[in-house]
């Protein structure tokens, strides 16, 4: 191991062409773990923040929020249901927010809720909005007045609240007399009576089991909604699988091609060092003691290029636009590091056969 380090140290430009292009593949893989986290956090922070356990929807809603309607009545029955401790009403409206001064129309999530949601304060006062720092990046300030809608609905920014947005567009949370306004403002086909939500947040009490609780309210109500956990509803959010599976393809793919350019440089590199292995080995050193080298090599190969690609993947994601949902989390790096050093030492694993091979004599000779 010592001599293989040795050699890294001492000619560090051997190992040059497969350190670059492991920075490359690092940058690439960051980059893309960036925007599936993005896409994936931009898109699901209202249900995430939910303190809910289960999400009612109405049956032929197929778990679609905007398409959802829960009316008092139901409301009533799925209160009365044994195992539920707290019923909170939901709604959203995709709209268009002008920003003052901004020529831009900001992409909003108007949100009607009662409580229960974790990092926001309780719903504010009648045309006022708790503003996700998403809409930050598009000119909005606490204190102004944005105009929502078609109608131009007025809606003053109170202040503001982290990861609540709903599919890629900023959280405005409001009382629910406020979403009703601006939601029959906005679409006059989809006016709401009071009382009437898109959905409830379900919070089960201490000890009752999610699942039965959910199958109860459905009982409950006749069939009439379907009710399921919050990650359940979050995995149900349109587009959200399938963004999922193939960012997560390409990034298998890309850790695969990295094991492949680590395999390959080792295999040349044990080619070039036959004729030095079999001095080692002639002198009483053993296949484990030459491969430790190799090993060593490879871990330290994989975390410097892990660090200059992770230093140029933060770099490149600077001048980035706000608008491209791209967010390097500190749990993805984690992973990817560990994932790309992981990848190199199975690389330079493929080098050990040959390394047995090697016959003293003949090498030497």
């Amino acid at each position: 191991m010592s001599i293989g380090l040795r050699e890294l140290r001492r000619k560090p430009l051997r190992f040059g062409a497969a350190g670059a292009a492991l920075v490359l593949l690092t940058v690439l893989l960051l980059l893309l773990g960036g925007l599936l986290d993005g896409l994936y956090l931009g898109s699901t922070g209202a249900l995430r923040a939910q303190q809910a356990d289960l999400i009612t929807y109405s049956a032929d809603a197929k778990k679609s929020l905007i398409r959802s309607r829960i009316d008092e009545a139901e409301r009533r029955q799925v209160e009365a249901v044994p195992g539920v401790e707290q019923v909170d009403g939901l709604g959203v409206a995709l709209l268009g927010a002008n920003v003052p001064g901004q020529s831009d129309v900001a992409s909003a999530a108007v949100i009607g809720y009662q409580g229960g949601v974790r990092g926001v304060p309780d719903p504010p006062a009648p045309g006022r909005a708790y503003a996700d720092r998403r809409l930050e990046a598009a000119g909005v300030e606490v204190g102004q007045t944005l105009l929502l809608g078609p109608q131009r609905e007025p809606l003053e920014v109170v202040g503001w609240v982290d990861d609540t947005s709903y599919l890629l567009q900023g959280g405005l949370w409001v009382e629910p007399g406020t979403w009703r306004s601006i939601l029959a403002s906005a679409r006059p086909d989809a006016t709401l009576a009071d009382g009437t939500f898109q959905a409830l947040a379900v919070t089960t009490a201490p000890g009752a089991d999610p699942a039965q609780v959910a199958a109860a309210i459905d009982g409950a109500t006749g069939g009439a909604t379907t009710t399921v956990t919050r990650d359940d509803a979050i995995a149900a959010l349109p587009g959200l699988r399938e963004q999922s599976s193939t960012f997560t393809s390409i990034i298998a793919v890309t850790l695969l091609v990295a094991g492949l350019v680590v395999a390959l440089f080792f295999a040349l590199l044990t080619l070039e060092r036959t004729g030095l292995y079999g001095v080692f080995k002639a002198i009483g050193a053993s296949t484990g003691q030459i491969f430790s080298g190799v090993v060593a090599q490879a871990v330290v190969l994989g975390a410097l290029s892990f660090l200059f690609g992770a230093g140029a993947a933060w770099l490149l994601s600077l001048p980035i636009p706000a608008a491209v949902p791209l967010q390097l989390e500190p749990n993805r790096v984690v992973v990817t590091g560990v994932a790309l050093v992981a990848m190199a030492v199975a690389g330079s694993v493929f080098s050990l056969r040959r390394v047995v091979k090697i016959d003293p004599a003949s090498a030497i000779g």
